[in-house]
C-alpha cells in the first residue's frame, strides 16, 4: 500500500493491533462483569470465514456467535455472508445476531 511514495502498512497493521487490543479489552470486561472465568481471547489474521471456521474446530466449540451486517443481497453476493458461510460450514451450532434497527 503506498499514498504518495510513502509505505502506509505499519501505520495500518499498527492501527488494526489497536483495535483488536480493545475488543479484547471490552470482551475481558464483559465476562468479568458476568462471571465468566474460561473465556479464551485470541486475536487471528485471515478470511473471517476460515478463521471463525478454524477456531470451532481448534476449540471443539459447541456454539458460535456471529454478527450479522443486514447487508442487502447485492453486497452480500458481491461481498459474500460470513454469517452465511460459517451457518453452512462449521461443524457447531452458529447463531446469527442481527443489527437492532433503529426506531424512527
Amino acid at each position: 500500500m503506498n499514498a504518495g511514495g510513502v509505505d502506509i502498512r505499519p501505520y495500518v497493521e499498527s492501527d488494526l493491533k489497536r483495535a483488536a487490543a480493545k475488543v479484547i479489552d471490552k470482551a475481558k470486561e464483559l465476562c468479568a462483569a458476568n462471571s465468566v472465568s474460561d473465556a479464551i481471547f485470541e486475536v487471528v489474521e485471515g478470511d473471517a470465514r476460515n478463521v471463525l471456521c478454524d477456531a470451532v474446530e481448534k476449540f471443539n466449540a459447541d456454539v458460535l456467535v456471529v454478527g450479522s451486517h443486514g447487508y442487502g443481497a447485492i453486497k452480500r453476493v458481491v461481498l459474500g455472508s460470513v454469517s452465511d458461510y460459517c451457518a453452512h460450514h462449521a461443524d457447531c451450532t452458529v447463531m446469527i445476531v442481527k443489527k437492532p434497527k433503529h426506531k424512527h
